[in-house]
């Protein structure tokens, strides 16, 4: 996976301060549930990979590329990541636009989330921002496709600027990686199928999979594991990916290019311990990665990854409970 010397970790795209409420339940439509508490968090997709990644493994050069406001949450965000010891060179700031922000609703007990997002300055981001010749990362983390407005149109010679993102990163020689966020299905498939041929990896959820492949792989809340692995096959014969992982509350499986199949379990965590899972997603994408990217194996990716979405269940915000590699939980 070497690129020229380069080393550690590129995330890109999506920052956003999160406002974590947590709920005693989900309501019907006209009536009340009780906020329990409130938090302010960062979040999104490269915020949280980010941090993750960096709380894994704090030695890990993580570099951040995003756009944000001169505003409070932008301070947030940009001091946050300043501490974690990521380089803030191009996490960008602009007095135009107001730092993007999501509202995020968390039903104690289950851990179960609603956003409802501003997408403000990440919808100002261009491919111009994320000058990847300047870094040294040797993987991009790059997303979230279909809540940026610029880098959701048509850039350039590409379909949109995600393609042309990660075009330029694999010309650079840069391990690219994807993610998506759980947009109406159509719209999914018209932004990212034309960045599968400019990926290495793609780390989704079940919902996600089955989006991209037009398979249905969740039935009444329920993952269908046999339609995910299909759903898989069918994403990896449409790009250049090499591995396909498709993860689910309960297990993940991945698909190679030569077809071979991996499983994993995911870990257990009894339900009354679980205080948020608005992170869960990135800190198993966060978990992979750095495996792959220190030359680990699959299944010691998914396993990496499943115990970091395990800790991250036993906070409510996106990324305080991943814990470095080898330390005890207790």
């Amino acid at each position: 996976m070497s690129a020229g010397g380069r080393h550690g970790v590129v995330c890109a795209g999506c920052w956003t301060a999160d406002r974590i409420k947590r709920i005693d339940a989900w309501p019907e439509q006209d009536t009340l549930a009780r906020i329990e508490r409130i938090d302010r968090h960062g979040g999104g997709s490269a915020h949280n990979v980010g941090h993750d990644l960096k709380r894994l493994q704090p030695e890990l050069p993580v570099e951040a590329i995003g756009l944000l406001g001169n505003d409070s949450d932008g301070d947030f965000l940009f001091t946050g990541a300043r501490k974690a010891g990521m380089d803030v060179t191009q996490l960008h700031r602009s007095d135009t636009v107001q730092t993007s922000f999501t509202d995020v609703m968390s039903v104690a007990g289950s851990g179960r989330r609603t956003f409802f997002h501003h997408a403000g300055a990440n919808d100002a981001l261009t491919p111009d921002h994320i000058d990847l010749a300047a870094t040294r990362g040797r993987m991009l983390h790059l997303g979230l496709v279909g809540l940026h407005a610029v880098l959701d149109a048509p850039w350039q010679q590409e379909a949109n600027g995600w393609a042309a993102v990660l075009s330029r990163a694999q010309r650079l020689g840069l391990h690219t990686n994807l993610e998506l966020v759980s947009i109406e299905p159509a719209r999914l498939r018209r932004l990212a199928l034309p960045c599968l041929a400019h990926l290495d990896t793609l780390i989704v959820n079940d919902h996600e999979i089955g989006a991209l492949s037009e398979r249905r792989t969740v039935q009444d809340g329920v993952t269908d594991v046999v339609a995910c692995e299909r759903a898989a096959r069918d994403v990896l014969s449409m790009g250049a990916m090499r591995l396909v992982v498709v993860h689910w509350p309960r297990g993940a499986l991945a698909i190679t290019r030569e077809g071979a199949l991996h499983r994993c379990d995911s870990e257990a965590v009894p339900p009354e311990r679980i205080l948020g899972a608005v992170g869960a997603g990135d800190a198993f994408a966060a978990g992979v990665l750095l495996t792959l990217h220190d030359g680990g194996g699959i299944d010691a990716a998914m396993q990496l990854g499943h115990r970091a979405a395990a800790d991250s269940l036993l906070c409510a915000d996106a990324v305080s409970g991943v814990r470095a590699t080898g330390m005890s939980p207790f």
